[in-house]
């Protein structure tokens, strides 16, 4: 495994090139790519990360990992990690390459996620996440980067959701390419059942609460839709859960969270620890998600992993994750009340033992390690007997 940043010290795991030469090459690159943003946007700040251009990236070719592999399994690969004339280096090498795509940018011209955006279908241009797009615009570039690179090589893209193999099927860059799915996994060992209130003494939370669990890595982003779980839990259908309800609030800058629910609010930072984050899990009676934008959320399957119902919104990959009041609830996209009737329905104490033993099922059964490495293996079996 090639990385750009290694937080282990596993012997497999290596980092590319970045000290002396390479290293300030690769920090000028990036800051170049942020820069041409940062200028196509007439020097505003708003939606600097909200695009990717795969100027800047490292020297993946050279390496000694990348000689001695058969097959090449790129991930995420934006902010600096990887770049298009990489990416060409790569396919001319002649080596069979696994793309997973963990969102739309390898079908799309430079957005990670196309929203209502449909131009990925023909061609990029006038991209509405530029603040001022133009026929010729940078997602009408670089598109024509990405159709002139990968037709050099042999790619097949991993969708880790069906809802995400469907669109990039749709796109013209992938014309010809093979899509297929194969969902995350989650760390089986960490993220399990235990007993809540073991789990609420080590977070010092309310034995006598019923909690709801929001989570992200910052939790002031607008497409993460804290917003929108607010304004449910000031709505009707949650009212009668007045001085039984609290709301556990995880993420960078949850200390900004305005006091505007009529619910306390117990604030953590950001948590970067599996068993922390499994314990905290496991304290909580739901997990809610009103997320604007995602593919197949990790923090579901940990969430359900651990018995905990979950609530999000019809988008992406969640509805294939939580099975509407089975064990979770598909709230209509965008729509708070609906959110709210979801909080409502899965904290019911009739149902709420169901759902919850229904959900560590989900997680075992479509998620498990085995299945997903198995499927994996099965891959890469079969692109090295093709070549």
């Amino acid at each position: 495994m090639l990385v750009r940043d290694k937080q282990s010290d596993r012997t497999t795991t290596c980092v590319v090139p970045s000290k002396g030469f390479h290293g300030m090459l690769l920090k000028w690159s990036f800051l170049w790519e942020r820069a041409r943003v940062w200028m196509a946007n007439r020097f505003h700040q708003e939606g600097l990360w909200h695009v990717d251009l795969g100027i800047g990236g490292a020297d993946i070719v050279s390496t000694p990992e990348f000689r001695e592999a058969d097959i090449i399994h790129l991930h995420w690969v934006n902010q600096g990690f990887l770049s298009l004339k990489e990416l060409r280096r790569i396919l001319r090498s002649g080596k069979p390459v696994i793309w997973t795509m963990h969102d739309m940018w390898p079908c799309t011209a430079i957005c990670h996620h196309a929203r209502d955006c449909d131009r990925f279908q023909s061609h990029c241009q006038e991209c509405p996440q530029l603040l001022y797009p133009s026929r010729r615009d940078l997602s009408f570039w670089v598109f024509d980067r990405k159709a002139a690179i990968y037709p050099e090589g042999d790619i097949t893209f991993v969708a880790c959701s069906e809802w995400l193999a469907a669109e990039a099927r749709k796109s013209r860059l992938l014309a010809g390419k093979e899509v297929i799915s194969i969902p995350n996994t989650y760390n089986h060992h960490a993220f399990c059942p235990g007993s809540r209130e073991e789990a609420r003494r080590r977070f010092t939370l309310p034995k006598n609460l019923r909690l709801l669990l929001f989570a992200c890595q910052k939790v002031t982003n607008e497409r993460k839709g804290l917003d929108y779980l607010f304004e449910a839990l000031r709505s009707k259908p949650i009212h009668h859960w007045q001085g039984r309800l609290g709301l556990v609030v995880v993420g960078e800058m949850a200390e900004e969270v305005a006091y505007s629910v009529p619910f306390p609010i117990y604030r953590q930072d950001y948590i970067n620890d599996e068993e922390d984050m499994a314990l905290l899990y496991r304290a909580v009676d739901l997990f809610v998600t009103p997320s604007l934008e995602e593919n197949l959320p990790n923090t579901i399957m940990e969430a359900m992993a651990c018995a905990t119902p979950c609530v999000g919104f019809d988008i992406g990959g969640i509805p294939e994750m939580i099975d509407h009041e089975k064990n979770g609830y598909v709230a209509r996209y965008r729509d708070a009340e609906d959110l709210a009737r979801g909080i409502d329905f899965v904290l019911d104490e009739q149902r709420y033992d169901e759902l919850s033993a229904n959900a560590a099922r989900k997680a075992v059964e479509a998620w498990n390690e085995e299945s997903v490495v198995r499927k994996h293996i099965d891959l890469y079996k079969r692109i090295a007997k093709e070549e």
